[in-house]
């Protein structure tokens, strides 16, 4: 685990510890951050921590061809008047995103700093959000990064009814033509969609087509 300094640099990541912790400080500046994601690396603390920079291992990934779409879920899509746009509200998605509290987490880790950095990855066209709305009311979102490799790196989503982001993501999916989807770290509500986990070497592969 190494000590960031001013200069844009990671050491491999395969150093990383166990857990995937990579490196420590740094800054949040969009040539950081790009440099980040082309090499398989996220940051990842909480408001009191200093930055925390991660390469899992194993790395929870979906393939959109395993998209798993249960028979309920299609009827509530079919059923819920929602309406899903791309990059229509960023920055009230990714601050709506902030306020979700997270087991095992004191705090948010998207920090007003974080929020800040990636508007700006969104205004330069690295950020993307996904919003789900019902009579003009945003009632879920996601947002990630997309560094025109065909894969797209997801950070967070939020929802204030039930299914809302799940509809979001799988239409998101459906309609575009990524070849991975990065979920960073397993969850049961990505895995319930298909997702899987792959060796960090494999993962690292894919961001270089």
């Amino acid at each position: 685990m190494q000590l960031l300094t001013k200069d844009i640099w990671f050491p491999n990541a395969n150093e990383a510890t166990a857990d995937g912790l990579l490196a420590i400080g740094g800054d949040l500046s969009v040539e950081r951050l790009l440099h980040a994601y082309k090499n398989g690396i996220f940051p990842w603390f909480e408001a009191e921590e200093p930055i925390l920079w991660w390469s899992p291992h194993p790395r929870f990934v979906l393939f959109p061809e395993k998209l798993k779409v249960s028979k309920s879920m299609k009827q509530i899509m079919r059923h819920r008047d929602y309406t899903v746009t791309v990059n229509k509200a960023f920055k009230a998605v990714i601050t709506e995103c902030s306020k979700i509290k997270r087991s095992g987490q004191a705090g948010t880790w998207i920090t007003y700093n974080m929020i800040e950095a990636y508007v700006k990855m969104h205004e330069l066209g690295y950020a993307k959000s996904v919003e789900v709305w019902r009579e003009n009311t945003l009632v879920a979102g996601l947002y990630g990064i997309d560094l025109g490799n065909n894969v797209f790196c997801g950070e967070s989503m939020f929802t204030k009814e039930s299914n809302a982001s799940k509809a979001g993501f799988i239409t998101f999916i459906q309609n575009t033509n990524y070849k991975l989807i990065d979920c960073q770290v397993y969850t049961n509500h990505l895995e319930s969609l298909g997702a899987e986990e792959i060796s960090r070497d494999l993962f690292l592969e894919y961001l270089k087509d």
